[in-house]
């Protein structure tokens, strides 16, 4: 394991590598936190094993040899099944709380109806979390503890790099059930830009190529397009890019051990190589009308 030259604990989750703005790439690591506070423990109906399969389990070490080179990672504490940080804010079910809440449109989602909103109802199919409702004050503590700091720090790693560089790179890195079997084979990782909205073009078809070479099968945007950290954060005309990474869990662990093996070490060679050519290797995106501060 590369041990990062900088660990700072802050609300929630952990962030690692060099100061920031220094590279213009910023990793992140929303799903893999694998903490659970001991009275959400005390009041959920399942087990343990249960809740973390909701993890993306091991995405944040996947990124260890990128820390090891500098880049800024910032990765979840806690587990999914407490709190998603890859959901909006409002993203709420309210059948899930005792008070009546306010009508708003991010509780008809897909994903809260699904529960899989910003405090999940459900950790898999079929397994539902709470034996009774909960406080609407509890889920957002939550929020402004944990979910409003992590994203207001990728908004300033993200800002930062794009001041200093011109531009700044976002990739919110997430793992994935194996696909069904398709012809050709089924997708190995799958890169979200929300549609060509989230990202240049010229990124997303190098990062589609580095993943080709590395001998893994791509597909873009098909079934995950990108979730509420590439929506809320990618700004290609303001010179912020963000990608949604989803890697098929089959290719570094066995998902229903939770248990990596040799495959670990292949991958993350790859994630390393991905993140060295990206920090030095602007692919043309530093040409936003940006002004590029000096070394």
């Amino acid at each position: 394991m590369v041990l990062p030259d900088r660990l700072t604990a802050l609300p929630g989750f952990a962030e690692s590598g060099d100061a920031p703005g220094r590279w213009p790439l910023v990793l992140a690591s929303p799903h893999s936190g694998r903490d659970y506070p001991a009275e959400f423990l005390a009041s959920t109906r399942l087990t343990l094993a249960q809740l973390r399969r909701a993890e993306d389990a091991f995405v944040d070490i996947l990124l260890d040899g990128a820390v090891g080179l500098g880049v800024p990672r910032l990765a979840a504490r806690y587990g999914r099944s407490w709190l998603d940080l890859n959901r909006a804010a409002e993203e709420l079910d309210p059948s899930m709380f005792i008070e009546p809440m306010e009508v708003h449109g991010g509780q008809g989602s897909d994903r809260v109806r699904a529960g899989l909103g910003v405090v999940p109802r459900v950790a898999a199919q079929g397994l539902d979390i709470y034996p009774t409702r909960l406080r609407l004050g509890d889920a957002q503590a939550r929020i402004a503890e944990v979910h409003a700091p992590w994203h207001d720090r990728i908004d300033q790693l993200t800002s930062a790099a794009r001041d200093r560089h011109g531009y700044a790179i976002l990739l919110d890195c997430h793992s994935m059930p194996s696909p069904a079997p398709a012809v050709g084979g089924a997708a190995q990782v799958v890169l979200g830009d929300l549609h060509g909205t989230s990202a240049a073009p010229a990124l997303v078809d190098w990062l589609e190529r580095c993943f080709t070479a590395a001998g893994l099968r791509v597909a873009r945007n098909a079934p995950y397009a990108g979730g509420y950290t590439t929506a809320r954060h990618g700004r290609p005309r303001d010179g912020i890019h963000a990608v949604q990474i989803e890697l098929d869990r089959a290719l570094y662990m066995d998902p229903a051990r939770l248990v990596r093996h040799l495959g670990f070490q292949a991958v993350t060679a790859t994630m390393t190589t991905l993140a060295a050519t990206l920090m030095r290797n602007d692919l043309g995106l530093g040409s936003t009308g940006y002004a590029i501060a000096a070394e």
